[in-house]
């Protein structure tokens, strides 16, 4: 290579653009994690979109760091498989980046469920109606960031007829969507 002078100034832009990117990517990511740490954020969140930005864009800084370093190393030093361990490094720290986002992302194709504590929240709010024993089983799935479905199957008094059932149902139904707003549907199931 005699003369970078043109590799340099496209990756020099390259690192402004995507900077500037992940500045604005990060900006907004800080908006939504609520002053939680960053990986209790990424784990939390049930919006891959909100970290999946800054995943890509911060793979795409450090890579054109990599490149841009090693790039002047191997002009510099005349060691042109610098050049190419350059893209060695940022291949495998792309397929990184690709396995912590589809770690993070498979629970929620796959049908992730509330968090223990909701659960165990949950449980309790129904627990403290009169007419409830029991809580026998919860499950639950996200189907959207912002929608959980919600499946009870409750162990009620004995004594209690249909109709005393039914208002029960609909009075727990009502205080778990009214304390979890995530919570869209709420089917309840008498044991």
């Amino acid at each position: 290579m005699k003369d970078p002078f043109w590799n340099y100034i496209v990756l020099f832009l390259s690192l402004i653009f995507e900077g500037a990117s992940l500045f604005i990517a990060v900006k907004e990511f800080n908006k939504t994690r609520n002053g939680m740490g960053w990986w209790d954020a990424i784990i939390k969140s049930k919006d891959p979109s909100s970290f999946l930005v800054v995943f890509e864009d911060g793979a795409a800084v450090a890579g054109l760091i990599v490149v841009m370093i090693l790039m002047g190393m191997s002009h510099w030093l005349q060691i042109p498989e610098l050049d190419g361990l350059a893209s060695v490094i940022v291949g495998l720290l792309l397929v990184f980046v690709s396995f912590i986002l589809a770690r993070e992302s498979r629970s929620l194709l796959m049908g992730e469920g509330i968090a223990p504590e909701t659960r165990d929240k949950i449980a309790q709010l129904a627990e403290k109606d009169v007419a409830v024993l029991k809580t026998k089983n919860i499950l639950s799935t996200y189907q959207s960031p912002e929608e959980v479905i919600l499946m009870l199957i409750l162990d009620f008094e004995d004594h209690l007829d249909t109709e005393e059932i039914t208002v029960a149902i609909h009075r727990i139904r009502e205080s778990i969507k009214k304390e979890f707003p995530l919570v869209r549907f709420v089917i309840i199931q008498p044991e």
